[in-house]
């Protein structure tokens, strides 16, 4: 069956909903909410994006999409140019190398990963801005951003897991 030229139009853009959405979760994340100090502890959108789409649905959401997040995510938070980029490679390569692993597992099993990726991924990253700024940022705020990433997650993944299941069904 030969599909007309809308029928791949809607395809393709089904297909880049994960890029555009992460996107979306990077800058919602830059948001300012004047809470004073919130900007340090927010949670890690995008971080989650990465994650989940490099379980469910890798080829959607390839290593250049995740670097490209990475870069404007930079950009927008006032980070060392190429930190989140680094780390969402990082953290997108080390879960499809795992893939198999996270396939077929329950959502405990996905949570608990997330946890040790998350924070493999915020001491790396308190490690690079240190070196970049030669000096050690507050530790408790990496760690609290960790702890609010961690308790945010099942809420993200419950909204991921709705749009792939409804959006990217036919894809």
């Amino acid at each position: 069956m030969k599909l007309t030229f809308w029928q791949r139009l809607d395809l393709i853009m089904r297909g880049i909903t994960p890029f555009f959405l992460t996107l979306m979760l990077v800058v919602l994340g830059q948001v300012p909410l004047h809470i004073p100090g919130f900007a340090e502890v927010a949670p890690l959108l995008p971080l989650m994006a990465v994650y989940h789409w490099a379980i469910y649905r890798p080829d959607l959401l390839p290593a250049f999409s995740v670097f490209f997040a990475g870069l404007l995510q930079d950009a927008l938070s006032g980070m060392p140019f190429g930190v989140n980029a680094a780390v969402f490679v990082t953290v997108h390569m080390a879960v499809m190398s795992q893939q198999v692993f996270f396939t077929g597992r329950s959502f405990m099993i996905i949570w608990l990963g997330f946890c040790v990726v998350a924070a493999g991924a915020t001491m790396l990253m308190w490690v690079l801005t240190s070196i970049f700024f030669s000096t050690f940022s507050s530790p408790e705020a990496v760690f609290v951003q960790y702890l609010v990433s961690v308790g945010g997650f099942p809420l993200l993944a419950w909204l991921q897991v709705r749009w792939q299941q409804s959006v990217l069904a036919q894809v």
